[in-house]
């Protein structure tokens, strides 16, 4: 689904936090889908406050090119925002426009500091990790630097409560212009060149299952599955 200029930003960003009352006489709903139903908006269009899943027709359509003359619009400054706290509201490490609804080629990216305590030392050596200061890349372009391959495990919140090991490149350049039309260029090697082919690929439409083996394909919480008897919920909002 593309969408062009005239009604990319038809619905402002503000808007999708009103919280329309719904109440319901609906007896055998549980306390918990009742209280919800009640924060809970009648309609939700994009941009989203949560990722679309894999199913969704947009997740598989080519993103179009952000005019130049749209980068300069307030409405597109309040986009860019969006993308941002939606980045470090879920705590990813890159998100792609079309992920929350809107066709666009556009990507954000942050690999924090301190994200290098979750990992083990021998793990964040092995990806090759690095910081990644925030990053807006507006229609960025991949070039592969070194075409080596480094396979390692991959997970995507368009595709939530799996994961499978990916081959990538292990350097690629990118250009684009940011959020203020300057231009960027940016080299990145190990899982910073990882999350910017992820996010790429997002904007062609495709996902890391594309690419992903096969046989490592799992649920990432299926050891919870099994300790709790499969009472186990998988959230898509938070």
């Amino acid at each position: 689904m593309l969408l062009n200029k005239a009604n990319v930003f038809k619905v402002p960003i503000k808007q999708q936090n009103l919280r329309n009352i719904c109440i319901t006489s609906n007896k055998s709903k549980s306390f918990r889908q009742w209280y919800r139903d009640l924060w809970i908006p009648n309609t939700c269009k994009p941009p989203y406050w949560h990722f679309n899943q894999l199913g969704d027709p947009i997740l598989r359509a080519k993103a179009s090119e952000v005019p130049k003359d749209t980068i300069k619009e307030p409405e597109f400054a309040e986009f860019i925002d969006h993308m941002i706290k939606m980045l470090r509201k879920y705590n990813c490490v890159g998100i792609a426009a079309p992920q929350i609804g809107i066709s666009l080629r556009i990507i954000v990216m942050e690999f924090k500091e301190n994200l290098k305590e979750k990992f083990t030392k021998e793990v964040y050596e092995a990806r090759e990790m690095s910081t990644l200061p925030l990053t807006v890349m507006i229609n960025p372009t991949l070039k592969v630097v070194n075409y080596d391959k480094r396979k390692f495990l991959e997970s995507c919140e368009s595709v939530k409560g799996y994961s499978a090991e990916v081959e990538r490149y292990h350097s690629v350049y990118l250009t684009g212009v940011d959020e203020k039309n300057n231009e960027q260029i940016l080299t990145l090697k190990g899982w910073n060149a990882r999350i910017a082919q992820h996010e790429m690929d997002h904007l062609d439409g495709k996902l890391y299952i594309d690419f992903m083996d096969r046989s490592t394909f799992h649920c990432t919480c299926w050891e919870v599955v099994n300790k709790k008897a499969g009472r186990v919920e998988i959230p898509f909002y938070k």
